[in-house]
């Protein structure tokens, strides 16, 4: 019975663990995203670290990608940048891998 409690101990943390990573890479790219963004939008770099900020806080709203994409297709579109929403889900399928590099190394 013990080597059962140890083993289900063992599975719940490293769901955990994986949460915790996931999050962490999520919120990774998040930033990279609102910083590639806010070059695009030739914003200062206040402005840049404001709106790095934002980005991350977007991706609270509902479960999936589907908030930051509203987001930055929203400002940049209100930008008046020619970054179609297709260009944002390919940015954004780059920065998850390269946020995924830099928190987990090249596994």
């Amino acid at each position: 019975m013990t080597d059962f409690k140890d083993r289900q101990r063992g599975e719940e943390a490293k769901f955990a663990m994986d949460e915790e990573t996931a999050f962490k890479v999520a919120a990774r790219r998040n930033r990279l995203l609102g910083e590639w963004a806010a070059g695009v939008m030739n914003l200062t770099e206040e402005e840049t670290d404001a709106y790095k900020k934002a980005v991350v806080q977007a991706d609270f709203e509902e479960a999936g990608d589907e908030d930051v994409i509203r987001k930055l297709l929203g400002d940049l579109t209100a930008a008046e940048t020619n970054v179609s929403e297709a260009d944002i889900r390919a940015k954004l399928q780059e920065m998850a891998a390269e946020a995924q590099r830099q928190l987990l190394g090249d596994a």
